[in-house]
């Protein structure tokens, strides 16, 4: 979840304490919010990044104190594409022109903006195309260096990635548009150029939006297609969210409702899912993996209603974990 608390990607101690919680409440996996692989990728001038090597001390510390407290460190590598250069949420969250001093000119597979009315990002050529791969590929270097032991690209939610994937945000007519295989290649292309610095014994995912709740957008369908040539590319888990790159979509929200995504893509293509979105109680989570319709619960709002919520929930569902020592008083 994007904390939007960062100066020029900088982690900060609103980080150590924001994720160091999730770890000390019992999370088997604790994710950073997505992280920016450039400047010109972060979402806003608050996001998080790991752009540069100043970045890596901080995040460091961060990875240090949640392995401390029995949990893995995650993080996402993220570009927003035509996303970028946005405000903060508190501050309404507009696109800021590329001529103020707090914005820049955003990038995208077409020349196509997010909304209407919104600044026209610019269609990535081949040297663009080029840096943006390397750009994922040093950031991954990074990441290791600063202790992550999980890696997801973050293909979902209209960021640059997501709008390659889908037919309504790629009208490009080169190799990179058009087909399925040719829209899935620069996907394929990331991927290949970080497996060549993380190690392949460290679990890779991706995060994708299994479906575009919009007529003539990326499906379910092609989330399993795609699914099917993840698993023999060395991926290990899509996390399946769903929306974010259309912005007239309406998405029937409901406790569990992108489920239904990570149950098909793990059913038809064989690799492991994620499952993300409501949900919200023990029991539904616990369900979820004993009905086999995903292998990973993914926790976001309900975590930041409530950090200790995995304790919460072993202790309804009869499970013995291990709380903190200076906690252990609580238990019972």
């Amino acid at each position: 979840m994007c904390e939007y608390s960062s100066e020029d990607g900088f982690a900060n101690d609103w980080h150590l304490v924001h994720l160091g919680s999730r770890a000390v409440g019992g999370a088997s996996l604790v994710f950073t919010e997505a992280i920016a692989v450039s400047s010109e990728g972060r979402i806003s001038y608050g996001d998080l990044g790991i752009y540069k090597d100043e970045h890596i001390p901080k995040l460091k510390q961060i990875t240090d104190f949640i392995h401390q407290h029995g949990a893995y460190a995650g993080t996402q590598l993220a570009h927003a594409g035509r996303k970028a250069s946005h405000d903060l949420p508190w501050n309404g969250g507009k696109q800021i022109p590329s001529d103020n001093p707090n914005g820049w000119k955003a990038v995208a597979p077409s020349a196509i903006p997010f909304i209407e009315a919104e600044e026209a990002p610019i269609a990535l050529d081949k040297t663009g195309i080029e840096k943006v791969k390397a750009d994922f590929k040093a950031a991954a270097l990074r990441t290791l260096k600063a202790g992550f032991d999980v890696i997801e690209i973050h293909a979902a939610h209209g960021y640059l990635i997501n709008e390659f994937l889908s037919p309504l945000s790629n009208q490009r007519t080169d190799e990179y548009g058009g087909s399925f295989e040719n829209r899935i290649r620069l996907l394929l292309e990331i991927i290949e150029s970080i497996q060549e610095v993380w190690p392949a014994e460290n679990p890779f995912f991706v995060r994708i939006s299994a479906n575009e709740w919009t007529e003539g957008g990326w499906t379910a369908d092609d989330s399993a297609a795609l699914g099917k040539v993840l698993i023999n590319k060395g991926v290990d888990l899509i996390d399946c969210s769903s929306g974010g790159n259309v912005a007239t979509a309406k998405i029937p929200l409901k406790p569990g409702y992108q489920v239904e995504f990570a149950e098909k893509v793990k059913k038809e293509s064989g690799i492991l899912t994620g499952a993300v979105g409501l949900i919200t109680e023990a029991e539904q989570a616990d369900a979820i993996i004993q009905n086999g319709q995903a292998d990973l619960i993914f926790i976001a709002r309900e975590l930041l209603r409530d950090p200790y919520f995995p304790l919460r929930a072993a202790h309804e569902l009869g499970y013995e974990v291990k709380w903190p020592d200076q906690y252990l008083r609580a238990k019972w």
